[in-house]
């Protein structure tokens, strides 16, 4: 099965390629990102995973475009609602490059965080799926997320420290810090 993995990084992807694989599907990887801040973390994150992709031979589709200011206008009007917002974003294109590109199903390593919405990100991608009339492949990846991780460090991925928005990077350096005096 012709398979399309929207992917948000190389670090939360390699587990999600590596069970689809071993599924026997026959993957493809999707990059498209407009919530990554700044330009250079964005960058970062789209480089180590071009350069996972060739290592490991996935045919790698990109919308490469830094789309910050959509994605700010896209949230703007509720900042504590943005990531329903978010995954709308993603997963709907990803669905519209799956139905356009004649993928049998597609579906996201967004679906392997154990910090993301699984609810929402899955009602979400079944509604892009009904829209576009294309499979939304669901699995729940989280069992794999601490392997993923692991396997991250081990081959020098670059890791970053936030889920990517300017609002989550702002929400974790404002988080208190767990250092005892």
């Amino acid at each position: 099965m012709k398979t399309l993995l929207h992917i948000c990084c190389a670090p939360c992807a390699n587990q999600c390629i590596d069970v689809l694989r071993g599924d026997g599907m026959e993957v493809s990887g999707f990059w498209y990102n407009p919530n990554i801040h700044p330009f250079t973390e964005y960058r970062s994150r789209r480089n180590c995973l071009r350069d996972y992709a060739t290592a490991i031979d996935l045919p790698l589709i990109e919308k490469n475009d830094y789309a910050l200011r959509p994605f700010i206008r896209e949230v703007a009007s509720d900042i504590a609602a943005r990531c329903g917002k978010c995954y709308e974003m993603r997963l709907f294109e990803a669905a519209r490059q799956a139905k356009e590109l004649g993928f049998d199903c597609f579906t996201s390593s967004l679906f392997i965080s154990p910090y993301q919405n699984h609810d929402l990100m899955r009602e979400t991608a079944e509604r892009a799926a009904f829209e576009y009339g294309v499979e939304f492949l669901y699995r729940d990846f989280r069992p794999y997320f601490k392997a993923g991780q692991e396997k991250a460090r081990e081959l020098g991925f670059y890791m970053q420290k936030y889920c990517g928005c300017v609002f989550s990077e702002e929400e974790r350096y404002l988080k208190p810090s767990r250092r005892v005096p």
